[in-house]
């Protein structure tokens, strides 16, 4: 959530953050409208706290009628006592829900608007000539058959629509991407965890996520237990109450995950394939730092991915995302976009994210901020990136921009140690 007594000293920059993302302006005056009720209403208390602890001291001294009418104060001031605590409480709770529903704070001269107001911020490598080549590309769903590598049929029979069997080649394909990318995880720091896929609540709703009315995810209500949509929640509260040791810099994970999403707002959107399905697996990469370090890890994060991206040897672009496609945590996101041939356009393979000290004010993850000699200082919220290396979509991207006119595919030189040697993923 955000900082409370930094949007009451700047004021305007979260107005101008609530008007890029298209949300609302007067939410700002609502914050700071119930954080004055609060800090009126614990004076209350306090207060009253402060009389009755002296009338208890009167009361104590005093004797005969002199007690008894004091004893009836007492107690009346104890009833204004009970209601100013109740009414403090009230205020507290006010402003606590107002905070969890405002947005993070975006960073600064990213893109206003909505979904199609991204900017590009480069493209590299062109799309494939198929004309040249003389054949007409097939999509991945039917590559994916041809080499039985994916079978969406077998997926509905056993679990409905959206789901698949990835099988063979396919299966050793995704494997192969999780381990290159798990592989460039470990040679830049990071540890390789394999995180719960079922969260508390409370946990759900530290990252960012809006248990009541998000759509998307999976709840299973006799436990209070959501499946995740990317171990980056699970991640997020890994050190959820703690104060953390970043003396020696970001402290890094590799989230390698089932991940599970409704996709309850993609009716008629992608049915065909596994672009968009219920189930997949993702390598997310889940950084705390400092908040002063946040910005040059994002960066880092980005690079990494487009690492990923140049490896496997597919044309992608990278956008700014606009303001009002941000979701609630993050201040910044970079989504890298890979082409699809059979769809003419680019499409999200990875995204990554600086939510700056969003997610840790609500999970009370902090650091110890150490003093000018050295010693132990106060503590204060750490930041948190996440970020994707590698996840099931990306057979997408490889099968179309690799395929072969027979059907088959030819697998990519840097893939291919992942697979045992295999040059070309053969038709079955």
């Amino acid at each position: 959530m955000i900082d409370v007594k930094d949007l009451i000293e700047k004021p305007e920059q979260y107005r101008a953050s609530q008007t890029a993302r298209g949300a609302d302006v007067s939410a700002v005056d609502r914050i700071i409208e119930a954080d004055r009720s609060r800090r009126e209403s614990i004076a209350r208390f306090e207060q009253l706290r402060a009389e009755q602890k002296a009338f208890g001291k009167k009361v104590a001294q005093a004797q005969g009628e002199d007690k008894q009418a004091l004893l009836a104060e007492v107690k009346e001031l104890a009833a204004q006592v009970k209601a100013a605590e109740a009414a403090s409480n009230e205020a507290a709770e006010a402003l606590a829900a107002e905070q969890r529903a405002f947005p993070n704070l975006i960073v600064e001269g990213i893109p206003a608007g909505g979904e199609d107001d991204f900017a590009v911020l480069k493209e590299v490598g062109a799309p494939r000539d198929f004309a040249a080549d003389g054949f007409e590309p097939r999509d991945h769903l039917e590559i994916g058959e041809l080499i039985g590598a994916i079978d969406m049929e077998r997926g509905a029979k056993v679990s409905g629509a959206r789901f698949s069997f990835l099988r063979g080649a396919g299966a050793r394909l995704e494997l192969a991407i999780m381990q290159m990318g798990l592989d460039l995880a470990l040679e830049n720091g990071f540890t390789p965890v394999i995180p719960p896929t079922l969260v508390r609540p409370e946990t759900m709703q530290g990252t960012g996520f809006d248990v009541e009315h998000d759509d998307e995810i999976y709840r299973l209500e006799r436990d209070d237990l959501y499946l995740v949509g990317t171990s980056e929640v699970a991640l997020a509260g890994y050190h959820a109450d703690e104060i953390m040791d970043l003396a020696d810099g970001p402290v890094r994970y590799a989230g390698w995950s089932t991940c599970y999403r409704r996709e309850a707002g993609s009716a008629g959107k992608d049915t065909r394939g596994i672009i968009r399905v219920h189930q997949f697996n993702k390598l997310e990469m889940f950084v705390y730092t400092s908040p002063e370090q946040a910005e040059a890890e994002h960066e880092r994060l980005l690079a990494w991915e487009e690492q990923m991206l140049a490896a496997i040897e597919v044309p992608y672009r990278v956008i700014d995302t606009a303001a009002g496609d941000l979701g609630l945590s993050a201040a910044r996101k970079f989504d890298c976009e890979a082409w699809v041939p059979t769809q003419g356009t680019y499409r999200e393979l990875t995204s990554t994210s600086n939510c700056t000290t969003f997610q840790a004010r609500r999970l009370n993850v902090r650091e110890r901020v150490p003093t000018d000699d050295g010693g132990k200082g106060g503590t204060r919220m750490v930041a948190t990136l996440n970020g994707t290396l590698a996840t099931t979509r990306w057979i997408v991207a490889i099968l179309e921009n690799h395929q072969n006119a027979d059907g088959s595919v030819t697998v990519p030189a840097a893939l291919r140690p992942y697979l045992g040697g295999l040059e070309r993923l053969e038709l079955v």
